[in-house]
């Protein structure tokens, strides 16, 4: 059997990670700066990471979510106070596209409409519903296609408030990112997510923050929408989460009534996925990684400003978008072949998408600012 071939791949294989380090099956180093699409929150191998995940191995690694598990109280009740959002409840899942999945769910349960509103350059996931609402139509399937999904430009006040003029009654939820991340680092204005909010509430629609990427200490913020006073209804996270593991969750205002068997899953919230979680937790609380995330951020984006070649830097934390004035994919390829450095690209060719661990150092940082500044000197 062979892999069904779906990923254009890059001819290496890394074998060993180390904080912000991998290395081939060759022995070639590389500086992670990309972080697997912004997952590795803590670094590769945190110590306390390995150590609470080798613990739970030997106690229990699964059972199904028909018996109780107290890890599951411990993450909730963490993920409540480092968040800000001890008030909510927290659904368990095992990734982003099944986060927001039963986010718009639960929504269209709450008021009985079908209607979702979605965002131009967004993304939510590859799966039946989050797929739906992703603005890529190359990958939204015959199947996934509905009338019922309706896009907006985003940013777009005029046209979000003719939408819910026209549709508001039949919408039963708003999804949008904190943060676009696929779409190029694309930051909501102030004004924007107000007005979705008080749209959201005028029409009791439902307003899903995805915080799938911008979340967990990514944006300098816990989650990027909290920068901006909105409160939510529901917020959708992964990716950082787990550091690598994979673990998924949905926060849920109180005002969502739970019943017996209105979600569900089978891996999602299992012993060793907690074990994860709280450890990512555990280190963004006792290495204050929030505030590193933004003094990283910031640091990176004072030395390459001037830099030629740079139209623009979007960046929130170390959620970074830099916008050249070509197409990125030569200045990617010659920081990945010749200096060593994964970085990531997005949907607007132009945009060099940077997303290393949150505990990333000077030290490293400054190889990637070396790099960059060679790469593009050169252009």
């Amino acid at each position: 059997m062979n892999l069904f071939n779906v990923y254009q791949l890059f001819n290496i294989n890394p074998v060993k990670a180390q904080g912000s380090f991998l290395w081939d099956d060759k022995g070639e180093k590389y500086l992670d700066f990309y972080g697997g699409h912004a997952v590795i929150s803590i670094g590769h191998n945190h110590p306390h990471y390995q150590t609470k995940l080798k613990e739970q191995l030997e106690k229990i690694s699964f059972y199904s979510n028909s018996v109780q598990n107290e890890l599951q109280t411990e993450l909730a009740e963490k993920l409540g106070v480092l968040s800000g959002y001890e008030d909510y409840n927290l659904f368990l899942c095992n990734s982003g596209a099944e986060a927001n999945e039963n986010a718009l769910k639960l929504a269209s349960f709450h008021n009985g409409k079908s209607k979702v509103l979605y965002f131009s350059g967004s993304f939510h996931g590859r799966t039946s519903a989050a797929v739906s609402v992703t603005d890529n139509p190359k990958i939204v399937a015959p199947v996934n296609y509905s009338e019922r999904f309706i896009k907006s430009e985003w940013n777009n006040i005029e046209q979000l408030e003719e939408v819910f003029k026209t549709q508001g009654d039949a919408i039963s939820s708003v999804i949008i990112e904190g943060i676009q991340g696929v779409g190029g680092i694309m930051i909501p204005t102030t004004g924007f997510l107000s007005k979705i909010k008080e749209l959201c509430d005028q029409y009791d629609a439902v307003l899903i923050l995805d915080e799938v990427q911008s979340g967990y200490g990514r944006s300098g913020y816990f989650f990027a929408h909290q920068e901006f006073g909105i409160q939510p209804d529901i917020i959708t996270t992964a990716k950082g989460m787990g550091n690598g593991f994979p673990v998924g969750g949905v926060l849920i205002h109180p005002k969502f009534e739970a019943s017996n068997g209105l979600l569900g899953t089978t891996f999602g919230g299992n012993h060793l996925a907690c074990a994860a979680a709280i450890a990512v937790l555990d280190v963004m609380k006792d290495e204050n990684l929030i505030e590193n995330a933004e003094s990283m951020g910031n640091y990176i984006e004072s030395e390459i400003k001037d830099f030629p070649h740079i139209k623009s830097i979007r960046r929130k934390g170390l959620m970074i978008g830099i916008e050249l004035d070509r197409d990125c994919a030569e200045v990617r390829k010659s920081l990945l072949y010749d200096h060593y450095i994964f970085t990531g690209n997005s949907n607007d060719k132009a945009v060099l998408r940077i997303l290393p661990a949150l505990n990333i150092r000077k030290v490293e940082t400054d190889l990637f600012i070396s790099a960059l500044r060679e790469v593009l000197g050169k252009l």
